[in-house]
C-alpha cells in the first residue's frame, strides 16, 4: 500500500522528512560504487607488495571493479523494470556481501581480481534501482536536483573513505577494508528492507534477449537521451583516470603517507558536493542540459590549468592538489545534469535507461583506468593529460550530439 501511494501522490505528497529520508536511502544506494572504490585506493600500494607484483596488477583491479559494474547494470535495468526495484536490489546486495567476504580472504592478485569483478556486479544494482527510483518518485522538472542533493549523500564516500582505508592499513591491513565493506552493505541491505517501498510493481516485459537488446537499441538511438549520456560519461570519465592513477602519483611520486592521502582526496569530494549543490539551484527555470554543456565548458579551462601545473611543477604537490580540486569540482555539476537531461523523458523504462546510463559511464571509466594503468608514471603528467582528454572529448560529443531544439534553448 505504501508503494502504491507513493507513485499516485508523487513527490508533492512527500512530507519534507519522508522526502529527506527516501533521498538518503537512495544516494546510500548509489554509494557503493564510490565506496568500494575510494576506500581501497590507498591500499593499492600495499595490495602490490603484499602479492608480488607490479603496481599495475594492483590497479587492474580497480579497471576488473568498472567492468563489472558497467557489465551488471545491463543485466539488472531490464529486471527492475520487469519485476519491480527492490527483487533485484536484494540480489545485487547479497551477491555484493559474499563478494566482499571474498575479496577479504583472497590469496592471490588474480583471485582478487575475479572477486572485484562480481563484487561490482553485485554493488551496480543499487545505482540502478536508485536512479530508477529517483524517476519513479519525482517529475522530470525536479529529478536533476534530486539527483545533485543525492550528491550529499554519496560524496561522504570520498570525504571519509580514503581516510578509513589508511588508517585500517596502520591498524590492520587492507583486508580488514573489505570486511568494513562487508558491515556497510549489511546496513544499507536493512534500511532498504524497512524504509525504501516499492515504487514500481513490475510490467509483463518478455525478457527475451532479443528483446532486451532491442529495447536498449531503441534508447540508444534516442538523441534526446544518449547525445547527455555518452557526453557526460566521458567527461566524467576523468574521475576514473583520476581514481586509478592519484594513489600512485600522491603516495608513490610525492611520497604522501596512505593514512594522509585522504586530505588531498576528501578535499576534492568537498569540491564535487559544492558544485552539485549550485547546480541544484541554478537549473531551476533552466534546461539540464544548458548548466551541463556551462560546466563542461568550465571543465575545459580547468584542464588547462592542471596541465600547465603537471607540466611546470608549480607549487609542488600542493600545487597540484588545487588544480585537480578546480578540475574536478566541474564534475559535480555534469554529473547530476547530464543523468537528469538524459533521463527526463524516460519514465515507463526508466530501469534500462538508468542501466545503460550507468554501464556507459563505467564501460568508459573501464577503458580509461586501463589506459592509465598502462603508464608506469614518473610524473604527474599522464594523469593530467588523460583527464583532460576525457573533458575535451566529452565537450565536442555533446555539441555534435545534442538535438536541434536544445541548439535553439
Amino acid at each position: 500500500m505504501v508503494s502504491v501511494a507513493l507513485q499516485r501522490e508523487g513527490v508533492g505528497r512527500l512530507t519534507p522528512t519522508r522526502r529527506i529520508e527516501l533521498i538518503v536511502v537512495l544516494g546510500a544506494l548509489t554509494a557503493f560504487g564510490a565506496l568500494s572504490i575510494d576506500m581501497y585506493l590507498p591500499a593499492l600500494p600495499s595490495i602490490a607488495r603484499d602479492f608480488h607484483v607490479p603496481i599495475g596488477s594492483a590497479e587492474a583491479t580497480l579497471a576488473s571493479f568498472f567492468l563489472g559494474f558497467a557489465a551488471g547494470q545491463a543485466f539488472f535495468g531490464p529486471m527492475a523494470d520487469r519485476f519491480g526495484r527492490k527483487p533485484p536490489l536484494y540480489a545485487g546486495l547479497l551477491l555484493y556481501l559474499a563478494m566482499c567476504a571474498v575479496c577479504a580472504m583472497s590469496s592471490s592478485v588474480e583471485m582478487l581480481m575475479v572477486a572485484r569483478f562480481f563484487q561490482a556486479v553485485g554493488a551496480c544494482a543499487g545505482g540502478v534501482v536508485a536512479r530508477a527510483c529517483v524517476r519513479d518518485l519525482f517529475g522530470p522538472e525536479e529529478t536533476p536536483r534530486v539527483f545533485a542533493y543525492m550528491m550529499l549523500v554519496l560524496a561522504v564516500a570520498p570525504l571519509i573513505a580514503p581516510f578509513l582505508g589508511g588508517y585500517f592499513l596502520i591498524w590492520a591491513s587492507w583486508r580488514a577494508i573489505f570486511w568494513f565493506q562487508f558491515a556497510f552493505g549489511g546496513a544499507v541491505a536493512i534500511a532498504v528492507a524497512i524504509r525504501l517501498p516499492e515504487t514500481h510493481g513490475g510490467a509483463h516485459r518478455a525478457l527475451h534477449p532479443f528483446i532486451i537488446v532491442a529495447d536498449y537499441a531503441r534508447i540508444v538511438r534516442d538523441k534526446r537521451f544518449i547525445a547527455y549520456a555518452l557526453s557526460g560519461a566521458v567527461s566524467n570519465a576523468s574521475l576514473y583516470a583520476y581514481l586509478t592513477g592519484s594513489a600512485h602519483v600522491f603516495i608513490d611520486l610525492f611520497h604522501v603517507a596512505p593514512q594522509h592521502f585522504g586530505w588531498f582526496f576528501g578535499t576534492n569530494a568537498v569540491g564535487l558536493i559544492g558544485t552539485a549543490q549550485i547546480a541544484a539551484r541554478y537549473v531551476k527555470g533552466r534546461l539540464p542540459e544548458t548548466v551541463m554543456l556551462r560546466a563542461q565548458i568550465g571543465h575545459l579551462f580547468a584542464g588547462a590549468i592542471l596541465v600547465a601545473e603537471a607540466l611546470f611543477g608549480l607549487g609542488g604537490v600542493f600545487g597540484l592538489g588545487a588544480s585537480l580540486f578546480i578540475f574536478l569540482a566541474f564534475n559535480g555539476a555534469i554529473g547530476p545534469m547530464g543523468t537528469g537531461a538524459a533521463m527526463r523523458h524516460y519514465a515507463v523504462n526508466a530501469g534500462m535507461a538508468s542501466a545503460l546510463l550507468g554501464s556507459l559511464q563505467f564501460a568508459i571509466g573501464f577503458g580509461v583506468s586501463l589506459i592509465m594503468g598502462a603508464f608506469n608514471a614518473v610524473t604527474p603528467l599522464p594523469l593530467a593529460a588523460l583527464m583532460v582528454g576525457c573533458a575535451v572529448t566529452g565537450l565536442l560529443l555533446h555539441l555534435a550530439l545534442r538535438p536541434q531544439d536544445a541548439v535553439r534553448t
